[in-house]
């Protein structure tokens, strides 16, 4: 499905992350309908013109979002260590690598969730092909050769791993909020570990033996 679009991959990184992260921003703010390419160009310091002349329209671009944000997708899951086998831990590390994409990418994983409710069939077909599919795979590859004999003999492990979830995007979100009164990453980082193992420790209680 990825397409290489010369005009736009001959721009720097640093503009093409901009116009990313424009267009991202609307489509998660209104869906592929609403969505406004005056607000894109305005906010990316574009012109319209410009717009058009790397994306040919606003599907265009939205499918090339949804192709783009999937290898950013597979990047991440290729970064998950499936060497460590306890629940807690890999889930730490995937937030970490979550982190990592967020600072460049803040509305990445918005933005392939808000696919998954568009019901515009100019695009649904492409979304129920490629986002499901990453989002599936990725699920099976966080939790593969997991070790669950810690768990208690009485807890639902479908449902720990369903709160544990929960628990780790609400706090990433949490953290992606806080990360403009850091002053540098490494800070950011430190107490980003620091703030989930006070989070793991409760579960961990809850869950484990």
């Amino acid at each position: 499905m990825f397409i290489i679009y010369t005009k736009f991959k001959n721009l720097t990184k640093q503009k093409q992350q901009v116009i990313i992260n424009s267009a991202i921003e609307e489509f998660v703010r209104n869906g592929f309908d609403d969505a406004s390419t005056n607000e894109i160009v305005l906010n990316a310091n574009i012109s319209k013109g410009s717009l058009f002349n790397y994306f040919r329209s606003k599907k265009d671009l939205y499918l090339y979002l949804i192709s783009w944000s999937i290898q950013i997708m597979e990047s991440f899951y290729k970064k998950v260590d499936l060497t460590e086998h306890d629940l807690f831990k890999r889930i730490e590390n995937v937030g970490q690598e979550k982190l990592k994409v967020q600072l460049d990418f803040p509305l990445v994983f918005d933005f392939l969730k808000s696919c998954i409710q568009e019901d515009n069939p100019e695009i649904k077909n492409e979304i129920n092909e490629s986002v499901n599919e990453i989002y599936n795979k990725g699920l099976k590859k966080i939790y593969k050769n997991i070790d669950y004999s810690n768990f208690k003999d009485n807890i639902d492990v479908d449902k720990a791993i369903e709160i544990l979830n929960w628990t780790m995007f609400g706090f990433g979100e949490k953290s992606i909020a806080e990360i403009d009164s850091f002053k540098n990453s490494e800070d950011f980082g430190q107490y980003y570990i620091k703030e989930w193992n006070k989070y793991a420790e409760i579960l961990k209680q809850t869950f484990y033996k």
